[in-house]
């Protein structure tokens, strides 16, 4: 009762949102232990903290390019929920090649393959492609279509692919919006290697040299 967890975690749930992408998967770890902390999600808290002292020069470098449009990284860690079995969710646009929006996050319901969990990332990330579509055009910033990049090859073909397969049969039909979406050209999933999806560190712990590439590609630099 004298640990302050629920504080520091919402400190650093408050730093992720407003600035600090390169937190998002580490606050969506300690925050699902808010109701019962033990020693070892305190400890975890504290690197954390610590981690940030660390990088306090390190802030998003917003710049004027030459080409104003929407695009989009997504990526999803299978079954990394070691209580639930529940897969990461992650995904982060950028806008004229700034980094304005990201997310990463608990799958609501357990994926029965990668490709599943693949694919729900993927429907997250049409879904706020198409806000963010709106909201530009809205601004006079019109485009043709918003390009969403994944390292998952199966679930590119599943959302170009309006075919039945029996190895699919059991994702659920909601999800199936994005091709209609796809069909329409709002939005185009294209293929991203792991080693340069700035989205792939929003889904788990990633080592040093991954991480530090996936932030410049973030434009979070000293």
């Amino acid at each position: 009762s004298e640990i302050p967890y629920a504080s520091a975690v919402g400190s650093l749930m408050y730093a992720m949102v407003g600035s600090r992408p390169d937190l998002c998967f580490a606050v969506g770890l300690i925050s699902r232990y808010m109701s019962k902390p033990g020693r070892q999600h305190w400890e975890t808290v504290k690197w954390v903290m610590r981690y940030l002292k660390g990088a306090l020069d390190s802030d998003l470098l917003f710049t004027k390019g030459e080409d104003f449009k929407v695009r989009g990284f997504c990526d999803a860690d299978y079954a990394t929920d070691l209580d639930r079995r529940r897969s990461v969710t992650g995904y982060v646009f950028q806008v004229g090649g700034n980094t304005i929006s990201w997310r990463s996050g608990l799958q609501h319901i357990v994926a029965l393959s990668t490709t599943e969990s693949e694919y729900m990332a993927l429907a997250e990330a049409f879904k706020e492609a198409l806000w963010l579509k709106g909201f530009v055009s809205e601004l006079g910033f019109k485009q043709d279509d918003v390009r969403v990049f994944s390292d998952s090859q199966s679930a590119i073909h599943l959302a170009k692919n309006g075919g039945f397969h029996e190895r699919t049969k059991h994702i659920d039909t909601r999800l199936h919006f994005m091709r209609d979406v796809i069909e329409a050209g709002d939005v185009t999933v294209h293929k991203i290697h792991t080693s340069i999806n700035p989205a792939d560190f929003l889904t788990k712990c990633v080592p040093g040299q991954k991480f530090e590439t996936c932030l410049e590609i973030l434009k979070v630099l000293p």
